[in-house]
């Protein structure tokens, strides 16, 4: 018999993360360890799953989730967009309209701007001398 999950892929700066859920208990384990060890701070930890406060859905799916690329910060970006896409595919009339209304379902699209010719970084130029 096959185990009902739930899939959404999360992106945030360059990270991403591959959520799955499934029906469980609230078990929380990325790149195969635990929320916890994950995450360094208690603030990112909060952050990645928050959907879950908001959409009323605590305790009710495990996630494992496969996260690569970017930062810590980017990372649990990503995991909370995938978290939300999961969440909106188990039950799109539930949890839809509060994510929608907190905003988790928005990919951020702010990116590194790619550095330009001539200059030493994005937008750093070397110091102006008029003689």
């Amino acid at each position: 018999m096959a185990k009902t999950q739930y899939i959404g892929t999360g992106r945030r700066k360059s990270s991403v993360a591959r959520v799955r859920l499934l029906p469980g208990t609230g078990k929380v384990i990325i790149n195969k360890k635990s929320l916890e060890e994950y995450f360094p701070t208690e603030l990112l930890r909060q952050e990645a799953i928050r959907p879950f406060a908001v959409a009323g859905a605590e305790g009710k799916f495990d996630v494992i989730a496969l996260v690569n690329g970017g930062g810590f910060t980017g990372q649990a970006g990503a995991v909370r967009l995938g978290i939300s896409r999961a969440l909106c595919e188990a039950d799109r009339d539930t949890y839809r309209a509060p994510l929608k209304a907190a905003g988790f379902l928005t990919r951020d699209s702010r990116m590194k701007e790619r550095k330009k010719y001539g200059l030493k970084k994005a937008r750093k130029a070397s110091q102006f001398s008029k003689r």
